[in-house]
């Protein structure tokens, strides 16, 4: 580092994406992107929309936020836009955290909010998964401060119920529930209804998955007005103009072309039950997932040895290396003719392994 960096962020350890490797091309299953492009219509739109790049964005994001009300049954002023549900989640941080509000959530969770804490000196409380990395209740219902929780989680593919998590905002209605649902498309239930009826839930979701726009950045987040205007204040203190037109234009295009988003995931589904049925087959230890990824172990082999060992081959997983996950590894699920191959491959590691 500089001997300009600021001290505040000497120890500040940053999130590692996953790997982008230029050295040759990979059947890339590391990264959770969808094996689908955009929709035409996402095209079309975006398209159309660079001939006015001279021009700054519009900050409200009024049409895509109209049009998102519409899809979700909402009321425009409960929904915000951002550049990634990462922004989103890094303002919740710095929004509704404080000395008296720590951020609360697992230890096997997204990686990232152990960052956001860390970026914005919030002290932190962590509840353990149990030991078949379910999420812990109870330890969520007494702990005190803002709740952060995946759903499905991240990278164990598994999901709690809505009445669950309803369970949880009910437990205690004076602090935060951010309910992170990146992946919630994939055969979770979303708690996009809860706002409705409680003040205390927030809830994030992306384009990035499910609607195939993970290179474009948008993310938003639903929760009561009051909530949004919170974190509208955040925004526009940071980058009103966060979301540039051609993203905008994509998202609208996207929300109107709702055949294809379904077909999409549909088809992820079918594969995602495919892979999971091949991996058994192999004896292998596969986590129920309701994401558009599985989490799986093998007894003959050390989840380090198959990733590299896929890696070499030419297949890219994403590889954990800490204590409680470092003998599995986070396989995306691609396309049906990708998935074939990643059965091959990795059946022709075990078996040289007898």
């Amino acid at each position: 580092m500089s001997r300009f960096f600021s001290d505040k962020y000497s120890s500040l350890k940053p999130y590692v994406p996953g790997e982008q490797p230029k050295e040759m091309i990979y059947i890339k299953l590391n990264t959770n992107e969808s094996p689908f492009p955009p929709s035409k219509k996402a095209i079309e739109l975006a398209t159309a929309e660079a001939a006015a790049l001279n021009l700054y964005p519009d900050p409200t994001c009024e049409k895509l936020r109209l049009a998102a009300a519409a899809a979700l049954n909402i009321s425009s002023d409960k929904i915000i836009f951002t550049n990634g549900s990462d922004d989103i989640l890094n303002f919740a941080f710095m929004a509704f955290c404080s000395p008296v509000a720590p951020a609360v959530f697992p230890d096997i969770t997204y990686g990232f909010y152990p960052v956001f804490a860390a970026l914005n000196n919030i002290k932190t409380i962590v509840v353990p998964l149990k030991s078949d990395f379910t999420i812990d209740i109870d330890g969520l219902k007494k702990a005190k401060g803002t709740i952060f929780l995946a759903n499905p989680n991240a990278p164990t593919g598994i999901a709690l119920t809505r009445s669950e998590i309803e369970g949880i905002v009910k437990a205690d209605r004076n602090r935060l529930v951010v309910v992170d649902e990146a992946y919630v498309d994939f055969g979770a239930e979303s708690c996009i209804s809860l706002t409705d009826s409680y003040d205390n839930i927030l809830v994030v979701q992306t384009f990035s998955k499910s609607r195939s726009m993970a290179g474009a950045r948008l993310g938003y987040a639903v929760g009561c007005k009051e909530l949004i205007a919170d974190l509208e204040t955040i925004r526009y203190s940071t980058n009103p103009y966060n979301i540039n037109r051609m993203t905008m234009a994509a998202g609208i295009g996207a929300l109107f072309d709702e055949k294809y988003f379904k077909d999409n995931i549909s088809e992820i589904i079918s594969t995602r039950e495919y892979v999971v049925e091949e991996l058994k087959k192999m004896g292998m230890n596969v986590l129920p997932s309701k994401a558009n990824f599985v989490f799986a172990s093998s007894s003959r082999l050390s989840g380090e040895t198959i990733y590299k060992e896929l890696k070499k081959r030419g297949v890219l997983v994403r590889y954990f290396s800490v204590e409680r996950t470092r003998e599995y590894n986070r396989i995306t699920i691609g396309s049906r003719k990708q998935m074939e191959i990643f059965i091959k491959v990795i059946k022709d590691i075990l078996e040289e392994q007898k």
